[in-house]
């Protein structure tokens, strides 16, 4: 039997591994990676904090939760909110009695 040959093909890096972000644009006060999220898997829970205007939001966490869904939860709660705010307010200038008949002028 013969020798192997060598391969032609060139060495690789080790792959280095993609962090996602755990800083983002707060909501409120639009200040850019203020808000930082904190997953405690132990005890399943995630936190989110704005730094700048003090937002809170927390919500269960599991093995696979990571940062963005956290703040995707936190936008998505955040959009409810305001679409129930504003649906559930009653119309600021209605009234239910009619209206007084116009009075005409003192032309006759």
């Amino acid at each position: 039997m013969g020798k192997r040959k060598k391969s032609s093909r060139k060495p690789t890096a080790p792959r280095k591994k993609d962090t996602l972000e755990t800083n983002f644009t707060c909501l409120f006060c639009h200040h850019d990676k203020s808000v930082s999220v904190r997953i405690n898997r132990k005890e399943g829970v995630a936190q989110l904090l704005c730094k700048i205007c003090d937002q809170r939001y927390q919500s269960k966490a599991n093995h696979l939760t990571e940062p963005i869904d956290i703040y995707s939860e936190w936008i998505d709660a955040a959009d409810a909110a305001e679409k129930e705010a504003t649906t559930t307010r009653r119309p600021v200038a209605s009234s239910s009695r009619p209206r007084a008949p116009s009075v005409g002028s003192d032309d006759e």
